[in-house]
């Protein structure tokens, strides 16, 4: 005998003794619905349990089934009060929803933050942190900056610019972020920028209540004169930028730049803060040091996530300062969330220490190289007016400026309904943008499809350009 129609047959027999009977009425025990059915006490159990999920009947251990009562109809909420007290809705929310939003199916994903599945180490990730679990020492408490050990390994990455003491492990980068621009500006002050620059921070910084004043850059970076000059007109203390590999423009601080920046953050007697996200996604050639390799003064405030170049899930990062800026930087933490997760540190010691993580780049770099070439192919054949003059030598995308005119924004919505997914660039400016410009990423679809997406979204410009 099929159960599955035995236990439909139960439960239909149910149904109607409950919709004849009050709330309350003692219904049919197992063993008289069994002889009433020929069926096994299991086929009857699982009946109940099904129409005790849906709140038809309540089954009390002990005493047999049970009508169950009816709902009491609750009164409709009024939260229309709560509009009242927060207040205007924070800046930016909309811009993170969507750089966050995944893929619908069947569209071809040109933007994202992360690596494409199929290029994160979830097994060597999963073993680790398995093993991790399973000593109970992981579990306990640790020192709220976390684990010396791990704080040891981010600082050697800095290139000897940090020590472990100087070093605090976060949640993520963007936890990371927010707590160095809480802790070292208050709201009203000014935040320096480079111009486009990370949506994320434009985000944070806004939250924070900071005004967010841009600094002009180009393919080499951030400009010093332009960053010295708005250091003297806004008075500003506190410069945020990623010299390596920026999102979204890809660009890297050349190295004729490095000491003027510098300067010109010393002389301001101001922060650098250094999102140093891409260390592990250079392409081509070796990535320069950190800046705050060489930062005597305690000048450089030191962030770097393991999430962009491994996976979304490791949120798993390290700030470091040196001075009263890192006791700033450790309170703030503290109140944050006291410290992150002991099994997660663990497991993130053992993969960076392994022979796994050296693989893990190395595949990462041949991968990334092959789908930066598929995509600049497929832009060479389909819009050739888009490939970007600079060809960023790491990070996750291109940059690319469109005609005069064009709707970024719009376009980006053409793009998804022919099935691809582009991030349009207006967010990434602090300020009025002087251009419109895509970011497409590179990193989140395999070279094989790169062709098809720029076909798509060759179809989604013809439709939005000032001459259709």
């Amino acid at each position: 005998m099929d159960n599955g129609s035995a236990v439909e047959r139960v439960i239909q027999d149910l149904r109607g003794l409950v919709a004849d009977a009050d709330p309350g009425d003692r219904l049919p025990s197992v063993r008289e619905l069994t002889a009433r059915h020929h069926a096994s006490p299991v086929t009857v159990t699982e009946a109940i349990r099904q129409l005790a999920a849906q709140g038809l009947v309540e089954a009390r251990s002990g005493r047999g089934t049970f009508v169950a009562a009816a709902p009491t109809r609750q009164r409709v909420s009024d939260l229309s009060w709560q509009t009242v007290a927060l207040g205007p809705r924070p800046a930016g929310e909309e811009d993170m929803q969507a750089l966050l939003a995944l893929p619908p199916a069947g569209a071809i994903p040109l933007s994202g933050g992360y690596l494409d599945p199929d290029l994160q180490p979830a097994a060597a990730l999963g073993a680790a942190l398995a093993r991790a679990a399973r000593q109970p020492a992981s579990w306990q408490r640790g020192p709220a900056e976390g684990r010396e050990d791990l704080r040891a390994w981010f600082a050697r990455e800095t290139g000897g610019g940090l020590s472990a003491s100087d070093v605090v492990i976060c949640p993520g980068g963007q936890a990371a972020l927010s707590s160095a621009l809480r802790a070292l500006a208050a709201a009203g002050d000014t935040l320096l920028v480079e111009s486009p620059t990370y949506l994320g921070a434009l985000a944070t910084a806004r939250a924070a209540g900071l005004r967010v004043v841009p600094v002009p850059a180009d393919a080499d970076g951030v400009r010093p004169d332009q960053l010295t000059a708005a250091f003297a007109r806004t008075g500003a203390r506190l410069f945020y930028c990623q010299p390596l590999h920026a999102n979204p423009t890809g660009a890297t601080l050349a190295a004729h730049r490095r000491a003027d920046v510098s300067a010109a953050v010393r002389d301001a007697g101001a922060f650098l803060i250094e999102d140093d996200y891409a260390r592990d996604l250079t392409v081509d050639g070796e990535a320069p040091a950190p800046l705050a390799a060489d930062d005597p003064d305690g000048h450089v405030i030191y962030l770097r996530s393991l999430t962009k170049s491994a996976a979304p899930g490791l949120r798993v990062a390290a700030i470091g300062a040196r001075g009263p800026a890192g006791a700033r930087l450790r309170a703030a933490r503290l109140l944050d969330d006291f410290f992150v997760a002991g099994p997660l540190q663990q497991a993130t010691l053992e993969f960076v220490t392994s022979p796994a993580w050296a693989r893990h780049r190395r595949a990462v770099r041949a991968a990334l190289r092959a789908r930066r070439g598929a995509l600049l192919a497929a832009l060479a054949r389909h819009l050739p007016h888009l490939a970007p003059p600079a060809v960023p030598r790491g990070g996750l995308h291109l940059w690319v400026r469109l005609p005069d005119g064009t709707d970024d924004v719009a376009l980006a919505a053409a793009a998804a309904t022919e099935g691809v997914v582009v991030f349009p660039g207006r967010p990434w400016f602090a300020a009025e943008p002087p251009a419109p410009h895509l970011r497409l990423t590179y990193a989140a679809a395999p070279p094989e499809l790169m062709d098809e997406a720029v076909r798509r979204l060759a179809r989604a410009l013809s439709s939005r350009t000032p001459s259709a």
